[in-house]
């Protein structure tokens, strides 16, 4: 792990005020992410993958913590730095179509972040905006198209090519691929990967769908209730998953199994996400735990180191003899 990394996030948290009461949207977050990699951030709807996208970007104001960004603390700097920084932070939206004005044609939709950045002239923009979307696939000549005129696929496709136009280093990619045809999905993400190799992009890519986060993330996250449950290099957590939401989120990956002995039933995680309105005492996870006791029901388990670089926030795991027994779960 690199001294300097791009991306340092400490101990942010984030409420929000919802019928007088808190909703405890994120809780004691932090992580590091170097240049060039990926985070993959999953769980379920809900766990504030999202949220913490946003507060990354300092599109959201975090209630605590400090995020550091190539080595400027994002929390102390002025809207007018922050917005010059803008350019090396960009996000592409979950929902492409709901992302574009629809009184934009497609080429002033991508030239649009150039111009409001002052970068070059319109001329070069013009040309700038072109070679972007036929580095994405798409045709010089959708850009005189209009969003209602494109199919998803090329809508998303729009999407990356904006967010590449200012040249980026950090990009949040929100569930990029979940509102696709499973065949485009394929085409996108390979896509999102040759971009970063090309490029030397770092990627933050939120999902709640883990075979697409096993491709393309150097290390994932694992979010509940806001809170960071387990995390580890995305070989390791797929190899030895430890927390018992991880692995049943793991569980719940439909497999095509290569012989007949290799069939397994599908695994659903058993009730509802709690409200974070009113999360459970103890681990918050406990109310759906097969393993939970009366520890996990009053204690909050803090963060144990599981190997280098992996830690979960498991009281079961605290001790060796445990993590094997829970691995053989």
């Amino acid at each position: 792990m690199s001294d300097n990394p791009l991306l340092r996030v400490e101990n942010i948290s984030k409420t929000f005020r919802v019928q007088g009461k808190k909703l405890h949207a994120i809780e004691n977050v932090s992580f590091t992410l170097e240049a060039g990699k990926t985070l993959g951030l999953v769980g379920e709807s809900g766990s504030g993958k999202s949220t913490l996208g946003r507060l990354v970007l300092r599109l959201l104001e975090s209630d605590k913590g400090k995020i550091f960004f190539d080595g400027a603390d994002l929390s102390k700097m002025s809207k007018e730095k922050l917005r010059a920084l803008r350019r090396d932070m960009q996000i592409i939206f979950q929902d492409p179509k709901a992302s574009l004005s629809p009184r934009m044609t497609v080429g002033d939709a991508i030239e649009d972040a150039m111009a409001i950045h002052k970068i070059g002239t319109k001329a070069s923009r013009r040309a700038r905006m072109t070679e972007l979307l036929e580095r994405v696939g798409l045709p010089s000549e959708i850009q005189y198209a209009y969003p209602h005129e494109l199919s998803g696929g090329q809508l998303q496709r729009v999407g990356i090519a904006r967010a590449l136009s200012l040249n980026p280093k950090l990009i949040i990619c929100d569930e990029p691929v979940s509102a696709l045809d499973v065949s485009i999905q394929v085409q996108v993400i390979q896509l999102l990967r040759d971009l970063q190799q090309e490029f030397n992009l770092t990627y933050i890519f939120i999902s709640h769908n883990l075979a697409v986060v096993e491709y393309l993330s150097d290390e994932i996250a694992v979010l509940y209730l806001g809170e960071v449950v387990e995390q580890a290099p995305a070989d390791e957590l797929f190899k030895t998953p430890t927390h018992p939401y991880t692995q049943v989120l793991l569980d719940s990956i439909l497999k095509i199994p290569e012989t007949p002995e290799m069939k397994q039933q599908m695994v659903s995680i058993q009730g509802e996400v709690p409200s974070p309105l009113n999360p459970p005492s103890g681990c918050t996870f406990h109310p759906r735990c097969p393993y939970a006791d009366d520890h996990c029901r009053s204690v909050k388990p803090v963060q144990s180191l599981v190997a280098d670089g992996h830690v979960a926030a498991c009281h079961r795991v605290k001790e060796p003899q445990d993590l094997l027994l829970l691995n053989a779960k």
